[in-house]
């Protein structure tokens, strides 16, 4: 707590006659000197005079240095110049001690700066409202809100002597937000609003900032429009604040509303307000108008910042425009801002995505033309876009690079699962282990994902006893298996047809806490269809949508597919209508699903109405459905209906494997011999390992084929 007597200083001693030891006005102006280039001459000549007995500089002089020292902002020179002043026995006026009390708040010290308040009163000065601020300042800036309040209520204690003006208030509201002391600063408002320190602009700007960082928007925006019924102007950083909280979750047009307000009552837009708008924009797959509003900025003379062309770079390879995001590069270069290293691993993490790894190293070596160093999260990113794109012996060329110790970089643990993932995509199992026991001998532990991706590994290899060994030693390691861990072994567990061992496992994931994923459910369910208990697959079904989870198309399809192979079509009709009314819209494997059961049974012109609604609604029919419908006429012998569907298949670029070629050579085999079957069949696409995507097979040719297994149909066929 802050003594009292600092409040209610003592009169300062009557001034008596002083000694004043003699100095030579030369080395005095010297001292005093305030031209920024000269002080560091008049320090150099301080500490020259300082130590010498027969001529010490004097006390203005020395004073002088110190408040030049202080407006040059020199805080740490201010201390130094003072401590060798009291060794040498100098005594430091007002104005010395004014400065090293703002010196040891920038230099973070509020304590010591505290102190030296005390020193003040010692010596007979009075200490006023902008010192006192000082000490509270630094307080505040340095996390000790509890001694800043404290020191503040001294301070309305002792109205009398020294009153707290709207900076002290400011300066303990600043404070609490920045600790997010949300309720202590909104006391401090609430004080404000009924005490004679009205809140002004700067305490409206600071509330509100804080307010939207700690997710309380729309209480911002209310005070914004109280602040304006108070007669107050918002500026352009009250607005920013509130841009960027409306952007940052996810209400743009909110945003954008405000931008436009601010551009009605002519308030100037600066960079962060067009940053904040421009991300929340890219986000929500807005680039165009993101793009738009570089152009605008530009337009209004507002310069775009390194942020802002990495917010719009980053928006526009997240739509998959990276080409755009390099275009935006060159801009950047051109205008003279020098993009940061994350602008570049934006750019290179969009091209990669893409699968242009070609390109993302060109704009990597590109960037250490330009003297920016490639970090680790660039290297990482590259390591991923070689491994996604299948170019494993790149991706383990750069891996050994970065594995060099004449490599300016050390992997992480985000270097290593990036080569494991993709070494574990090509099913380079063992190398994928063996980079695993590189990164423990380097002190690496790695993570649950280093593990998952090990894991599914070994099931994806049939290893199930290695995956097992696995999980035993992460639990034995001390790390917990997550959501993805369980996920990975369900699934691997039900393709691998271990369906009781998987269901242990989902039981022991809900038990531990873990709420299962709709994949989870979809493999479970999946896995009891294939194996014909279809009322246990039922039964996880209706306990995923009592829980709240979200049902998806897969999950409908799964239910709907083991519904109709049990010949349960009334309530796989029932499925496909509650399907539709919760807004799901069916995909081209539920229209395969019903095509392919319709047919089957010989619903034909339900299998058809299928087909031609999948068509309408975008859907590309694939061999199984037409497949599926061939199958279904030929047993009907419906003749004009093959022969309609073979040239759609042919119009739609249908490429023949040898499961669709027999379906049309046993649909011929029922057609009427009067029929020129030559002449009114199509050319297709085939489809075969040895021969190259785009050759045709004729129909003669099919005909040959059906001639030479069929000899007894004596198909005229020109040899």
């Amino acid at each position: 707590m802050i003594p009292k007597r600092l409040l209610n200083p003592p009169r300062p001693p009557p001034s008596s006659p002083t000694t004043v030891t003699p100095i030579h006005v030369s080395a005095y102006s010297s001292i005093a000197h305030t031209d920024p280039h000269s002080l560091s001459d008049a320090v150099s000549l301080f500490h020259r005079t300082i130590d010498d007995p027969n001529s010490p500089p004097s006390e203005p002089a020395c004073n002088s240095l110190i408040d030049n020292l202080r407006k040059a902002r020199h805080y740490d020179l201010v201390v130094s110049v003072y401590r060798k002043m009291v060794f040498a026995r100098v005594s430091p006026g007002f104005t010395s001690l004014s400065a090293l009390t703002e010196s040891l708040v920038n230099t973070h010290r509020p304590s010591f700066a505290f102190g030296v308040m005390g020193l003040m009163m010692k010596r007979g000065f009075g200490v006023n409202v902008y010192n006192l601020n000082l000490v509270l300042k630094g307080f505040s800036q340095s996390g000790q809100c509890d001694k800043a309040m404290g020191l503040f209520s001294q301070m309305k204690k002792n109205c009398d002597c020294i009153v707290p003006d709207s900076v002290s208030y400011n300066t303990l509201m600043s404070g609490f937000c920045k600790a997010k002391r949300l309720v202590e600063a909104r006391g401090l408002f609430e004080a404000m609003k009924v005490g004679p320190c009205r809140p002004n602009l700067v305490t409206y700007s600071v509330f509100i900032d804080c307010l939207c960082k700690s997710g309380e928007v729309d209480e911002g925006l209310g005070l914004l429009e109280e602040m304006e019924r108070e007669g107050l102007c918002a500026d352009v950083f009250v607005y920013s604040s509130l841009i960027r909280a409306f952007c940052g979750k996810g209400d743009v047009e909110r945003g954008r509303e405000l931008f436009d307000e601010m551009l009605r009552k002519k308030v100037k837009p600066n960079v962060v307000a067009y940053s904040c708008l421009m991300q929340g924009l890219s986000k929500n797959g807005r680039w165009r108008e993101a793009s738009d509003m570089l152009n605008d900025m530009m337009a209004r003379g507002v310069r775009p910042d390194v942020v802002t062309y990495t917010v719009l770079a980053d928006g526009l390879c997240k739509n998959g425009r990276a080409e755009d995001a390099v275009n935006v590069l060159d801009l950047m270069l051109q205008k003279g801002e020098v993009p940061s290293t994350l602008t570049y691993n934006v750019v290179v993490n969009g091209l990669c995505k893409e699968d242009r790894v070609d390109d993302a190293l060109r704009i990597v070596e590109m960037m250490a033309k330009k003297g920016k160093k490639p970090d680790v999260v660039t290297y990482n990113t590259l390591l991923k876009g070689l491994s996604g794109a299948g170019k494993i012996d790149e991706a383990m060329d750069l891996w050994k690079l970065l594995l060099s110790e004449k490599f300016h970089l050390k992997p992480d643990v985000f270097t290593f699962n990036n080569v494991i993932q993709g070494l574990c995509k090509k099913g380079h199992l063992r190398d994928a282990v063996r980079i695993h026991s590189t990164m423990v001998e380097m002190g690496f532990l790695g993570n649950m994902v280093t593990y998952n991706l090990l894991i599914e590994g070994y099931l994806n290899g049939k290893k199930l006893i290695k995956a097992l060994e696995l999980w035993k030693y992460v639990l034995d390691s001390g790390f917990s298996p997550n959501s993805m861990t369980y996920s990975v072994m369900i699934n691997g567990l039900c393709k691998m047809q271990m369906l009781g061992i998987a269901r242990g496992l989902f039981n022991k994931m809900k038990a531990s806490g873990i709420r299962p994923t709709v994949i989870d459910y979809n493999a479970l369910m999946a896995s009891l269809c294939r194996e014909g208990s279809l009322q246990q697959a039922r039964s996880l079904f209706h306990e995923m949508r009592n829980v709240n989870h979200v049902v998806d198309v897969v999950s409908f399809n799964i239910i709907i597919d083991g519904t109709l192979k049990a010949g349960d079509m009334k309530s796989a009709k029932e499925l496909l209508s509650e399907m539709l009314n919760m807004d799901l819209v069916p995909d081209a494997v539920t229209f395969s699903i019903l095509i392919n059961r319709f047919s089957k049974l010989g619903m034909l012109d339900e299998a058809k109405s299928l087909y031609e609604k999948m068509v309408s609604c975008g859907h590309v029919p694939d061999v199984v459905v037409f497949d599926s419908l061939l199958k279904g006429y030929g047993l009907k012998g419906k003749t004009e209906e093959i022969i309609s569907l073979l040239h759609q298949m042919a119009e739609k670029d249908v490429v023949l494997d040898s499961k669709v070629t027999s379906t049309i050579l046993a649909c011929l085999c029922h057609m009427s011999r009067d029929l020129d079957v030559e002449k009114i069949l199509p050319k297709f696409l085939r489809h075969g390992e040895h021969i190259l995507k785009g050759t045709t097979i004729k129909c003669h040719e099919l005909l040959m084929k059906l001639n030479n297994a069929h000899p007894e149909l004596k198909l005229l066929v020109a040899q």
